[in-house]
């Protein structure tokens, strides 16, 4: 029986799950040819029919693993980025990439989940196929398209020019660096983990490097 205030799921649903788990941290860990459907099975601890009867196969479950990174991007970024669809001022604009600078942090540093999205990512990314076009057209384009043109309306540089392309790259970046390398991070900064203080810490200095670049960009040319 599920608790109070739990989303019930049904067996079936909480096998499809388990199974998306499991191919989230394979995948990731060992990319889809090195990763098997009996490894997936045993790690979800379910029969290995139950890949072809949810997902059609070890191709369909990976192409869901894509899909359920980029449902969850979603989730986050679109409600963050609408706060400022329609901002009246630059000054709204400013203040709301400083905001989506801080959940991009919350989700990316302090989400222990996130560690099998960010391997799965990185492993795409290394070999492009289907997959990591769903996830570019899903949830990287769109949500780098939006921050450009928030960056345009806080300071008037055009959203699609090549500077802006990147330093949306870099902000992003600088922020994704403490997932990819978060076992060196632990090591140089002498911390046992980086939980909601030291990702409040990550997020002050993040939102600060922005504020200066806003405010370079808004200093007159010499």
């Amino acid at each position: 029986m599920s608790q109070p205030g739990q989303i019930y799921q049904s067996p079936a649903e909480q096998t499809r799950a388990a199974l998306l788990r499991a191919g989230l941290r394979l995948f990731g860990r060992k990319g889809y040819e090195g990763t098997s459907t009996r490894e997936i099975a045993a790690l979800a601890r379910a029969n290995i029919g139950s890949i072809a009867y949810h997902f059609g196969g070890k191709e369909g479950l990976h192409l869901a693993c894509a899909d359920f990174i980029v449902e969850t991007i979603q989730s986050i970024a679109r409600p963050a980025l609408a706060e400022v669809a329609a901002v009246a001022t630059p000054e709204d604009a400013a203040a709301g990439l400083k905001r989506s600078v801080e959940r991009i942090v919350g989700f990316f540093v302090a989400s222990p989940e996130v560690g099998d999205f960010a391997q799965f990512i990185l492993r795409e990314l290394s070999v492009p196929g289907p997959a990591f076009e769903r996830i570019y057209s899903g949830a990287i384009q769109p949500t780098h398209a939006r921050l450009c043109h928030i960056w345009e309306q806080a300071t008037g540089e055009p959203a699609e020019s090549e500077a802006t392309r990147i330093r949306m790259f870099m902000m992003i970046g600088q922020v994704v660096y403490f997932r990819i390398a978060r076992e060196a991070v632990l090591r140089r900064m002498e911390w046992t983990d980086i939980g909601l203080d030291e990702a409040r810490i990550i997020a002050d200095i993040a939102v600060g490097n922005l504020d200066a670049l806003l405010t370079q960009r808004k200093e007159p040319p010499r």
